[in-house]
């Protein structure tokens, strides 16, 4: 369980190490959105580099961290970027484990961050299973993707940011949901303040099924955006946040997801991946339907994707 105290206490150890994203007013007639979050602009290309920060530097501050065996993380790629990053800027060895098929410009990119990478199983779950041995037979703090409080509250900082800008002037926050560090941060961090919309695809409904059963329970996995919403199972902190918080579950197809990135480039120039984009299909394929006057922002969360097909 993490609150809005853990989300400021995360945004003091990372201040000066990652960006403060900028805001995008939106032109209100795309499904009465008022605001991007442009998150992926974020180093790294995504929030992620935000929770990996908090979590190797609190690791540090604890006194787990040894210098000379660093860090693990399982990740099929955003997590594995963000906190090869980190490590690196931190003067730590990092170790990542990712699926064979993770894309390969993000293993590409593991690589140039100094990262030793290493290609486990064809889903995230093997290459959690993986670095969790790691991590046992050799002391590395492990840094889970998204289901750990120091992960999920460096994430929420960018909900602080969103409330800042707009002083306060925001009711609605949409964003995507793969195994749920980004919802739960950012729902922890406008607790009070602002309504969260979850948004996954149909191919990956963590956040849906474990609502709809009492409990955070695995799912099949597929479609487009598997690559950085491919969870198989939303995390604890997750659950307990958005039962706390009441955040909204939100489906959307492939079909949708492709369209709102689309939109996303011939509109406005900004190029997302697939999971970025979920949140912003929300509101395109009106499966999210703003009331009258409702101040929205979605947050497009990440950038690390091939563009080649947008035309």
């Amino acid at each position: 369980m993490i609150t809005r105290t853990d989300v400021e206490a995360a945004r003091g150890r990372i201040a000066g190490r990652v960006h403060r994203t900028p805001m995008l007013s939106v032109d209100t007639e795309i499904g009465g959105v008022g605001w991007f979050k442009l998150e992926y602009l974020q180093r790294t290309g995504s929030f992620k580099a935000r929770g990996a920060f908090n979590r190797i530097v609190s690791a540090s501050e604890d006194g787990l961290l040894d210098p000379g065996v660093g860090i693990v993380v399982a990740s099929g790629g955003n997590a594995g970027l963000a906190n090869a990053f980190a490590a690196r800027a931190l003067g730590v060895p990092a170790t990542v484990f990712v699926p064979e098929n993770a894309p390969a410009v993000k293993v590409a990119k593991l690589r140039r961050y100094g990262a030793r990478v290493v290609l486990r199983g064809l889903e995230y779950a093997t290459a959690y299973e993986a670095a969790t041995e790691h991590a046992a037979a050799t002391g590395a703090v492990y840094c889970h993707a998204y289901d750990q409080p120091a992960i999920a509250a460096g994430a929420g900082t960018l909900g602080l940011e969103v409330v800042e800008d707009l002083a306060g002037q925001v009711d609605t926050l949409i964003l995507a949901v793969g195994g749920g560090g980004l919802m739960a941060g950012v729902a922890a961090a406008v607790e009070g303040v602002a309504h969260v919309v979850g948004v996954e695809p149909s191919g990956a409904p963590t956040l849906h099924t474990a609502l709809s059963r009492g409990e955070p329970t695995d799912v099949a996995v597929s479609g487009i955006a598997a690559d950085s919403l491919g969870a198989r199972r939303l995390g604890d902190i997750a659950y307990a946040v958005a039962t706390r918080t009441g955040v909204e579950p939100v489906l959307v197809d492939d079909e949708d997801i492709v369209r709102a990135r689309q939109l996303l480039w011939d509109e406005y120039r900004i190029v997302v991946e697939h999971g970025a984009a979920a949140a912003m299909a929300a509101v395109t394929s009106g499966a999210y339907r703003p009331a009258p006057g409702e101040r929205v922002v979605v947050v497009l969360c990440g950038a690390n994707t091939d563009p080649a097909d947008l035309a």
